[in-house]
C-alpha cells in the first residue's frame, strides 16, 4: 500500500512538473503560435475574464477548437490579428501602438496586397468582402450606439464570430442548416421583440418550422451590410423590391396601382407592402388576424384613408373589395380586369393597325406618284378669273384657339399621365422631380383634365347651337361632321388608289380620317374623362360602386390615354404634317386659319369645285398671311411637333421596356 502511495504521489508530482513545465514554455516570449493560445482560449481551463471599462469584469467566450479549424480564418495565427498583443502570459501585454484587431482594416489590407500582386482573381472572394465592409460603413448598424456612443450598433463579430465564421456552398445541407440561423443571429442578440413575431409568421413557420430556406428571413428584407434605417426612405423603397424578389407577380400588379406608381417615382406616402401587410408577423390572407383579411381590410385601409390625414378622405365601402394585385391574366379571380383588357386590347390592335398600314400606303402611294411625276387631279377653273395669291380661309379664329388649346392640354396631360403610367423608367422620376413631385404632377393633371373637358364642352355648345339655329344644314350633307355613306365609299377608294386599282377620292369640306379625329375626342373624353373622375374622387366613387371598378378605372384610363397619345402622334402627325405633299413640316393651316388655293384644291377636290360651281368661293378669299406671322406660325408648329415626337418616344420606352401599359 505504502509503495502504490508512493507511486501516485510520483506520478502527480510528474505530471504537475510536466504541466509547469508546459506553461513556462507557453509564457516564453515569441511563442504566440495557434495551438499555445488555445491552450487557454479553448474554455477547458474554466472561464477567462479582463477588465471592462466600467470596472467590472468582462468574461472572453471560449472558442470552439473544431470550429474554429474548419472556420474560414482557420488556416490563420491568431496573432495574424490580433497584431498588438506581445507575449502569451495571461493579461497579455499589449502594443499601445498598434490597434486591435478591426475586420475591416485587416480586409483592406488584405485586398490592397492582392491588387499589388494582381491576384484580383484568384482572390475575388476577399474583393467581395471588401466590397460588404464598404457597404458595413455606410450602413446603420455603422452608427454609434445610443448607449455607448464609443461603439457602433453592432460590429461584425456580432453577426459573424470571426473564429468559427464559415459560408458553406450554395446549395449543401450545411448552407441550409447556416441559412435557417440567420434570423436567430439577429434576433437573440439584439432584435428579439422583431424575432419573437417574426417566428408566428408566415414567413418564420416556413423557414424554422418547415425548413423552406426559399422564405424570407432577415436578410431578404433588410440586406445584410447595406443595412439602412427603417424610417428612411432609401429603406421603404428598397423594402418594396425585397418583396418583390419573391413575389414578383404581386410586385407588377402593385406598381398597375396609384400606390405602386408613386412608389416607383421614388416617393414613400403611398401605401407599400408593409403598410397593408405587416412587416416580421405577416400572415396569410386566410388568417383571421391578418391585416388584409377581409374582417380587417377596411380598418387596414383607414390607416392611410382616414379624414385625419391631411387631402385624404374616410375610406368607403368599396375599399374593401379593391384589388391591390389583380391582374388582368386571371379571369376566374378578376373577370372584370379580364374582359376589360381584352376589348381594350382589341381596340388599339384594331386600330393602330388599321391606320398604320392607311399611313404607310398612303406615304409608299404619294411618294412614288411624286417620283413618276404625275400631276394633281384636274380642277375645273372655267369662268373663274381667280386673284391665285389669295388664300382659302379654312378656319375662324375660335377654331384655331380651341385647337392650340387642346393641343398644349392634351400634350401636357399625356406628360404628366405617362409619367405615372410608366413610374418605372428612367424617366418618369426625373420628370415628376422636376415638376414638384407626384403631388403636384397629379394636380397638373388634373387641373389640365378639367380645362380639356371644360374646351370640350364650350365647343360643343357653340357648335350645336349654331347648327340647329341654321335652316340651311344637313345632318348627313357635305358640311356635316357626321360619318355617311360617301364616307366608307372614300375609305374603300383610298385603298383602292394606294393599290393602283382605282382613281384618288375627292374628298369634300371634310374627310373621313378628319372625322375620325373629330369624333375620337368624344369617345376619349368620356372614356378618359369618367375612369379619370372616379379614379380623382375614390371616397365618392367607393361609396356606391364595388372596389373593382378602380382596378378596371385605372386599366382603361391609362390604356385608353395611350391609345390617344401613340395615335395623335403618329398617325395624326402624319395625315397633317408628315405626308410627302405636305414636306417639310409644319403644316400652318390651324395656326393661320388659311390654305392656298393650290393646296385647298388638292386637299378638299369636291369642296372645292362645290364652292366654284356655286360661285361662293371668293367670300371665303382672303389675303395671305403676313410673312412675320407665317414665320411665327411655322415655329410654333416645330415646337408643338417635337413636343410631340419627344413625347412619343417616351412612350415608346415605357411600352417596350415593359414598365407598364
Amino acid at each position: 500500500m505504502t509503495v502504490l502511495l508512493a507511486a501516485a504521489t510520483l506520478c502527480w508530482q510528474a505530471s504537475a512538473r510536466a504541466e509547469e513545465a508546459t506553461a513556462k514554455e507557453a509564457a516564453k516570449p515569441g511563442k504566440l503560435d495557434k495551438a499555445t493560445c488555445m491552450t487557454c482560449h479553448d474554455g477547458r481551463k474554466g472561464k477567462l475574464e479582463v477588465p471592462a471599462k466600467d470596472g467590472e469584469k468582462r468574461v472572453l467566450a471560449a472558442i470552439d477548437t473544431a470550429k474554429y479549424y474548419r472556420g474560414m480564418h482557420g488556416e490563420m495565427q491568431c496573432v495574424d490579428c490580433h497584431k498588438e498583443i506581445t507575449d502569451s502570459v495571461a493579461q497579455h501585454k499589449a502594443n499601445p501602438e498598434i490597434a486591435k484587431p478591426n475586420c475591416v482594416t485587416c480586409h483592406e489590407a488584405l485586398w490592397a496586397t492582392v491588387q499589388k500582386d494582381n491576384l484580383i482573381e484568384e482572390k475575388a472572394r476577399l474583393g467581395l468582402v471588401v466590397q460588404n465592409a464598404e457597404a458595413y460603413k455606410k450602413s446603420f448598424h455603422a452608427r454609434p450606439d445610443k448607449d455607448d456612443p464609443s461603439r457602433p450598433k453592432a460590429y461584425c463579430e456580432d453577426c459573424h464570430n470571426s473564429h468559427e465564421f464559415n459560408v458553406p456552398p450554395l446549395g449543401t445541407t450545411k448552407r441550409n442548416a447556416w441559412h435557417r440561423e440567420i434570423p436567430k443571429t439577429c434576433g437573440e442578440k439584439c432584435h428579439d421583440e422583431q424575432y419573437q413575431t417574426y417566428s408566428s409568421s408566415v414567413h418564420g413557420e416556413a423557414l424554422l418550422d418547415k425548413g423552406n430556406v426559399k422564405s424570407a428571413d432577415c436578410a431578404d428584407c433588410h440586406t445584410t451590410h447595406s443595412i439602412k434605417g427603417t424610417s428612411s426612405d432609401a429603406f421603404k423603397l428598397a423594402n418594396v423590391n425585397a418583396c418583390g424578389n419573391c413575389h414578383k407577380d404581386e410586385l407588377k400588379s402593385y406598381t398597375d396601382t396609384y400606390h405602386g406608381q408613386v412608389n416607383r417615382l421614388g416617393y414613400t406616402y403611398t401605401a407599400r407592402c408593409v403598410d397593408c401587410h405587416g412587416s416580421h408577423g405577416i400572415l396569410a390572407v386566410d388568417n383571421a388576424k391578418s391585416k388584409v383579411s377581409a374582417k380587417n381590410r377596411m380598418k387596414t385601409c383607414k390607416q392611410c384613408h382616414n379624414d385625419k390625414k391631411p387631402g385624404m378622405h374616410e375610406a368607403t365601402a368599396g375599399f374593401a373589395s379593391f384589388g391591390p394585385h389583380a391582374n388582368s391574366q386571371d379571369l376566374a379571380k378578376y373577370p372584370q380586369m379580364y374582359i376589360a383588357s381584352k376589348f381594350m386590347g382589341g381596340l388599339l390592335i384594331f386600330v393602330f393597325l388599321f391606320f398604320w398600314v392607311h399611313s404607310g400606303l398612303w406615304y409608299y402611294r404619294e411618294w412614288n406618284d411624286a417620283r413618276e411625276g404625275k400631276p394633281a387631279h384636274h380642277i375645273n377653273l372655267r369662268g373663274m378669273q381667280l386673284d391665285h395669291g389669295k388664300h382659302f380661309k379654312r378656319f375662324a379664329w375660335g377654331w384655331r384657339l380651341a385647337h392650340l388649346a387642346f393641343a398644349l392640354v392634351t400634350m401636357t396631360l399625356v406628360l404628366t399621365g405617362m409619367t405615372a403610367l410608366y413610374s418605372s423608367t428612367s424617366w418618369a422620376p426625373a420628370v415628376a422631380q422636376a415638376l414638384g413631385g407626384p403631388h403636384v404632377v397629379g394636380l397638373i393633371h388634373r387641373v389640365c383634365a378639367a380645362s380639356f373637358i371644360g374646351i370640350f364642352l364650350i365647343h360643343f355648345v357653340y357648335v350645336m347651337q349654331g347648327l340647329l339655329r341654321s335652316k340651311t344644314f344637313r345632318w348627313f350633307g357635305p358640311d356635316s361632321f357626321i360619318p355617311n355613306w360617301k364616307d366608307l365609299a372614300d375609305c374603300i377608294g383610298m385603298f383602292k388608289w394606294f393599290l393602283g386599282k382605282g382613281p384618288k377620292p375627292r374628298f369634300d369640306r371634310w374627310a373621313y380620317f378628319e372625322k375620325f379625329d373629330y369624333w375620337a375626342v368624344f369617345w376619349g373624353v368620356n372614356i378618359i374623362g369618367w375612369s379619370g373622375l372616379m379614379l380623382a374622387f375614390p371616397h365618392i366613387t367607393a361609396q356606391y360602386l364595388p372596389g373593382w371598378v378602380f382596378n378596371v378605372g385605372t386599366l382603361i384610363h391609362g390604356e385608353e390615354a395611350f391609345l390617344a397619345a401613340v395615335f395623335l402622334f403618329t398617325v395624326h402627325f402624319f395625315n397633317n404634317h408628315f405626308r410627302p405633299d405636305k414636306l417639310p413640316p409644319p403644316d400652318v393651316v390651324m395656326f393661320t386659319g388659311t390654305q392656298s388655293l393650290e393646296e385647298f384644291r388638292a386637299d378638299h377636290p369636291s369642296y372645292y369645285q362645290r364652292l366654284v360651281d356655286s360661285g361662293e368661293l371668293e367670300k371665303y378669299l382672303v389675303d395671305e398671311p403676313s410673312p412675320k406671322f407665317t414665320r411665327q406660325s411655322k415655329i410654333l408648329g416645330i415646337v408643338l411637333l417635337g413636343f410631340g415626337l419627344t413625347l412619343l418616344v417616351l412612350v415608346g420606352i415605357g411600352f417596350f421596356g415593359g414598365a407598364g401599359g
